[in-house]
């Protein structure tokens, strides 16, 4: 293992990969994701925990919580992090490039991307970036909300999905923007995609009059039971408040 020489660019941009990809509370030296990235870039399990937790010093969603990592950090931290924040897409796909690479494996593989069937060429370039770029998303999200539904609370990851609150097609500039991603089971949000409920700048769960109005016993009780209820917190990345907005007024179309 590498000892005391300092981290590269490229390795700071590994250690943001991962920092995003696995919930806050499996930042330790004896997390699989933790020893195998470290193992791939040469250094010890502390070393790599101990870096992951200093990008934790700058998550606001942590401070909020008086949750942080570490109070003293690197620059080189602090410049990926605000690369990332400046540009969520290409800085997303430029580390499964680079993670791959240290894999020795193509990006679809690091990634577990299935993308048979797609003919060679600029059309499955752009299929690969897409699917890679959806697939990082998914696991940020999902690992923000510590794999459990926000609505809910249900923690069964084939039922989850990593909702976009300002949906792909209307913000390309926030399409991978962590603090514009929930996660909801794939019932409510269907019922988010579609407006029939949103969720309020205070967090609060609100449902269309649409739902209000179900009779039906067992439709209602996946609805009704968390009308202005709040969503369970996200460790980190928590959902912006603009987006927020932009969703009740735009997608929910209903006054509060």
């Amino acid at each position: 293992m590498t000892k005391n020489k300092n981290w590269t660019y490229e390795e700071h941009i590994l250690a943001f990969n991962l920092y995003c990809k696995i919930p806050f509370t499996k930042i330790n030296a004896n997390y699989a994701p933790v020893k195998e990235l470290a193992g791939i870039i040469g250094r010890t399990n502390g070393a790599m925990a101990m870096k992951l937790a200093n990008f934790a010093r700058l998550d606001p969603a942590l401070q909020a919580r008086n949750v942080s990592g570490l109070t003293q950090g690197a620059k080189g931290e602090e410049e990926v992090w605000n690369e990332f924040h400046g540009n969520w897409e290409e800085l997303a796909w430029q580390s499964e490039q680079i993670l791959a690479r240290y894999k020795g494996i193509p990006v679809e593989k690091s990634s577990e991307i299935s993308i048979d069937n797609i003919p060679e060429g600029k059309e499955r370039e752009a299929t690969v970036k897409n699917r890679v770029n959806q697939s990082f998303f998914r696991k940020m999200i999902l690992a923000s909300y510590n794999y459990s539904c926000c609505i809910t609370g249900i923690s069964v990851p084939e039922l989850l999905v990593a909702s976009h609150i300002i949906p792909w097609s209307e913000d390309k500039f926030n399409r991978m923007n962590p603090s514009n991603g929930l996660c909801l089971n794939s019932l409510h949000d269907s019922a988010f995609d579609k407006g029939l409920l949103t969720i309020t700048p205070d967090y609060k769960i609100k449902l269309s009059q649409k739902l209000l109005n179900i009779t039906d016993n067992t439709a209602s009780g996946f609805f009704l039971l968390y009308n202005n209820k709040s969503i369970l917190p996200s460790t980190r990345f928590s959902p912006d408040l603009e987006f927020l907005e932009w969703h009740n007024k735009n997608i929910f179309k209903e006054p509060f």
